[in-house]
């Protein structure tokens, strides 16, 4: 598998410089989140009876029944681990319109679940049946989407792979935020909006957590398959957009002072039934 660092995957200087409401506001984009929630689960190992059918079963029952009728989650996906450090995280995505629905959503999701399993006694039981799949581990980060994403068509009928690029800024004190979206949008236009196997890409800083140099990009594909063939089109349009002459030089010595080389690669499964 191919693991070249691309053009386009570098660290966003907007974040020190604006505020993630200021940066949406400049997109022309559909309309978007403010926040983004990623929590990382880990499977419950020590369950007996652990049966993915039946937890995928209870887990699509809660989302129709509740997430999809909290008018306080935009959206919401879960993505299992496909390549990872760790095969027993999965995660839970919920996007947010603003900092007050974050904590909105939690009441809201109370009364949804009443209002679903009005007996108290099925309800406690669904719900502790749910959770005996999950361990009681869990972490939690708050990201900021930026301008740049490519929205996915159409609602997927099918799983997807995602992979997920983490990067890190680096803190150039020459930096600029106009010499550093200019390389950026234009690195975007150029490759990543061309590539015809990246079906959807969203890029995201650290708005809440535990890192605040983190860059996280998502990038959507049809099958495993198409991740190498995404690595050989990005090298394909990377070279018809910027030939090797001085002033391309000029422009990747720029562009690598605002990250600090250091990045992550994660692949997930998408799984299209439990997304909003």
């Amino acid at each position: 598998m191919k693991t070249t660092k691309p053009l386009f995957s570098a660290i966003v200087l907007a974040l020190l410089l604006f505020s993630s409401t200021t940066i949406l506001a400049q997109d022309d984009a559909p309309e978007r989140p403010e926040f983004i929630a990623v929590t990382t689960n880990h499977w419950n190992m020590d369950k007996e009876d652990f049966k993915m059918s039946e937890w995928k079963a209870a887990a699509k029952e809660y989302h129709e029944k509740v997430t999809m009728n909290n008018e306080y989650i935009m959206g919401a996906s879960m993505y299992l681990h496909n390549m990872t450090a760790d095969n027993t995280e999965f995660l839970t995505v919920q996007t947010f319109a603003s900092w007050e629905d974050i904590g909105k959503f939690g009441e809201r999701s109370s009364e949804l679940e009443n209002e679903a399993w009005p007996d108290e006694a099925k309800r406690k039981a669904f719900l502790k049946n749910l959770n005996s799949y999950y361990a009681n581990e869990h972490s939690d980060e708050i990201y900021a989407p930026i301008s740049g994403a490519k929205f996915m068509a159409e609602k997927p009928t099918k799983d997807m792979l995602c992979y997920v690029r983490k990067s890190h800024f680096a803190f150039p004190e020459d930096g600029t935020m106009e010499e550093f979206n200019k390389l950026r949008m234009e690195g975007n236009a150029a490759i990543v909006q061309k590539n015809e196997y990246v079906k959807a890409y969203y890029p995201n800083v650290h708005a809440w957590g535990s890192d605040k140099t983190e860059f996280m990009e998502g990038f959507f594909l049809d099958s495993m398959a198409d991740l190498d063939k995404m690595f050989d089109r990005n090298s394909e349009l990377m070279k018809e957009a910027y030939p090797e002459n001085e002033a391309n030089k000029a422009k990747g010595k720029a562009w690598g002072k605002y990250f600090t080389g250091v990045h992550g690669d994660y692949l997930y499964t998408f799984i299209h039934d439990l997304s909003k």
